[in-house]
């Protein structure tokens, strides 16, 4: 009783705003307000992780063994309000709470079976450094509070950002973020069925640039989750 008194107290002084359309969240919503929920634009791609648009995005350029996304991403649409508020706005939270919400979601379609270890995509130094923190550690902090999937932020690096990809191409995605990662802990990785989180999966070319240090460790698998999916 105390501390649902404590939580009506602290939403009465300081009330949290649904991340799509700004209203006051009722007690017992997280991130974003129940009509929201209901409208998000879901992917429904845990349904089928084998064999789905996102898991064709990466086929011929990646061993990939399961990929989904929470929903469908289209840039000033009002889901797209969640991953502005997470990277643009401050709000390291949205990513947690928001991955803890698809984590719940995969879970119960045997999206993490075997997963052993959760690798987030990092941010560049200077970039890391402008924001504050990283909004796919964010996000696979949430995964690994639902699945207890450990993560291991370390395992690779980022050694430079080359700028924003939004008016890219795939092709010049691709060029982008080449060789822009550098294996760091490799070891522990070996044999092991890796699951990469990011925010948003485009074409792919950042997780697959990931993906190819990666597996420098040897024998290992991959899974790609994130919260939105660009069509």
């Amino acid at each position: 009783m105390l501390t649902e008194l404590a939580v009506r107290l602290i939403n009465l002084i300081a009330p949290k705003q649904c991340a799509m359309c700004g209203c006051r969240l009722a007690v017992g919503e997280d991130v974003i307000c129940s009509a929201c929920n209901l409208d998000l634009p879901r992917t429904f791609f845990a349904d089928n992780a084998y064999d789905n648009e996102m898991a064709k995005t990466f086929w011929g350029r990646m061993k990939i063994e399961r990929a989904a996304a929470l929903f469908f991403y289209r840039a000033h649409s009002a889901s797209s309000r969640i991953i502005y508020t997470m990277k643009y706005f401050d709000h390291p939270e949205t990513g947690e709470l928001m991955g803890r919400m698809a984590a719940r979601e995969f879970a119960a379609k045997g999206f993490f079976d075997g997963i052993d270890v959760i690798v987030p995509i990092p941010l560049a130094k200077n970039r890391l450094r402008e924001r504050g923190y990283n909004q796919s550690m964010e996000i696979a902090r949430g995964v690994s509070g639902i699945t207890q999937i450990p993560v291991m932020a370390d395992a690779v690096s980022r050694c430079r950002f080359n700028g924003s990809q939004t008016q890219m191409n795939r092709w010049q995605r691709n060029d982008n973020v080449a060789d822009n990662f550098t294996l760091k802990d490799g070891g522990a990785l070996r044999g092991k069925h890796i699951l990469i989180v990011d925010d948003v999966v485009t074409t792919g070319a950042t997780v697959v640039a990931c993906a190819n240090e990666l597996k420098k460790c040897g024998d290992v698998r991959f899974s790609v989750m994130s919260l939105g999916y660009t069509k």
